[in-house]
């Protein structure tokens, strides 16, 4: 496979690359972070809050909609 180097005197940052050469916005992986940070408070919350009831009675979907509707209060005054 061809080695490709990027030259010093380059005014702009290459870009990641993913499978098929497509090349990925720098901030990309920042919102897909963001997303998964976002997911994993709303699971923890949803999980608390069926715990809080003894994980009796209630839906899971109810759970997360609740707690996802919590978590984005905080963050979107």
């Amino acid at each position: 496979m061809p080695r490709h180097s990027i030259s010093s005197g380059s005014k702009t940052a290459a870009r990641p690359q993913i499978r098929g050469g497509k090349s990925v916005h720098p901030g990309a992986a920042q919102g897909a972070a963001n997303r998964d940070e976002r997911n994993d408070m709303i699971s923890k919350a949803a999980y608390f809050r069926a715990e809080h009831r003894g994980f009796e009675g209630g839906d899971e979907v109810r759970d997360w909609l609740e707690a996802e509707a919590e978590i984005d209060a905080r963050f979107h005054h």
